[in-house]
């Protein structure tokens, strides 16, 4: 009922029907080819699976921005299936997911194009709103040629005198993979309650810490912070990234007090061995299996 009219789905005879092939397509062509970020149209956006979005930021109560969409609609055929061509109303209901996207209703009109397996955005070194600019732009992010467009706030000017050192996109680099530290970095997002309710042990955790030359406790909002090589997945992570050569990182999947974080960093990044149980003390009739003494608190917990 729109677009193309008619799709064939040629079927090979020796192969038979592939049905996985054939739900993809059906899939693809139930989508406009160009689609509206709308309440109605969110929901088959996401449930796509097309592995890239191709975004076109304007407000339509500008009669000039609308025009762009024509170029933007003459690139979108060329890449039907691997490329999802949407249209976000930055004055509308497109609003909120501008800060995902580091944008502001008066970066209108601008294009992105996102990774939707990592979020990886990307960027056009200029916006160049042709559908000629629009397919080189997007050939060249499919073929590998161009670089991701991270996300970076800027630095506080105490970044570095606190003790816990508040890290963005700029300065991680320096600071986590420095040969002559070992760096203890708390990945958060600011309205996630897990990362609140250990804030505090964070921050004590910080001032135990800052007189240790090698040892440097960090933070960084991952919600308007991004990584060339780190993707984080959930919140908090944290990731301790040793001294020396190598660009090592160690994820810490212990308990979040401050006693544990500290046997972790006295250890050189992973756990003391804790001793075994003891062994069960005649005349327990209880049946029940008991955790020794010496097992941690969490262990306990968990049983």
């Amino acid at each position: 009922q729109f677009d193309e009219g008619r799709t064939d789905f040629p079927v090979d005879p020796e192969q038979g029907l592939d049905p996985a092939e054939l739900t993809q397509l059906l899939r693809v062509h139930s989508l406009e080819l160009v689609m509206e970020f709308t309440n109605e149209t969110s929901d088959q956006i996401f449930g796509a699976k097309i592995p890239h979005h191709m975004l076109l930021f304007l407000n339509k109560s500008s009669s000039a921005q609308l025009e762009l969409q024509d170029g933007f609609r003459a690139a979108a055929g060329t890449f039907r299936g691997k490329v999802l061509f949407v249209v976000v109303d930055v004055a509308g209901y497109g609003a909120d997911v501008l800060p995902f996207f580091g944008l502001t209703p008066s970066d209108a009109p601008t294009l992105r194009l996102v990774k939707m397996d990592n979020n990886r955005k990307y960027r056009m070194d200029q916006d160049v709103f042709s559908d000629t600019a629009i397919r080189t732009f997007v050939q060249g992010v499919l073929d590998g040629k161009v670089k991701p467009h991270l996300l970076s706030a800027d630095p506080p000017e105490d970044w570095d005198t606190r003790p816990v050192k508040v890290l963005v996109g700029k300065t991680f680099e320096q600071v986590a993979f420095d040969e002559t530290k070992n760096v203890f970095v708390k990945f958060y997002a600011p309205w996630c309650s897990h990362c609140q309710a250990m804030a505090a042990a964070w921050e004590e955790l910080g001032e135990r810490y800052k007189d240790h030359e090698d040892i440097v406790i960090a933070e960084l909002d991952a919600t308007a912070n991004e990584l060339e090589n780190i993707t984080i997945s959930g919140f908090p992570t944290l990731n301790y990234f040793p001294a020396g050569p190598g660009r090592k990182m160690v994820e810490y999947k212990n308990a979040r007090d401050v006693e544990t974080f500290s046997k972790f960093l006295e250890n050189g990044g992973t756990l003391p061995e804790e001793p075994p149980a003891a062994p069960e003390r005649p005349g327990n009739s209880t049946g029940k299996e008991e955790p020794g003494p010496s097992e941690p608190a969490e262990a306990r917990d968990e049983l």
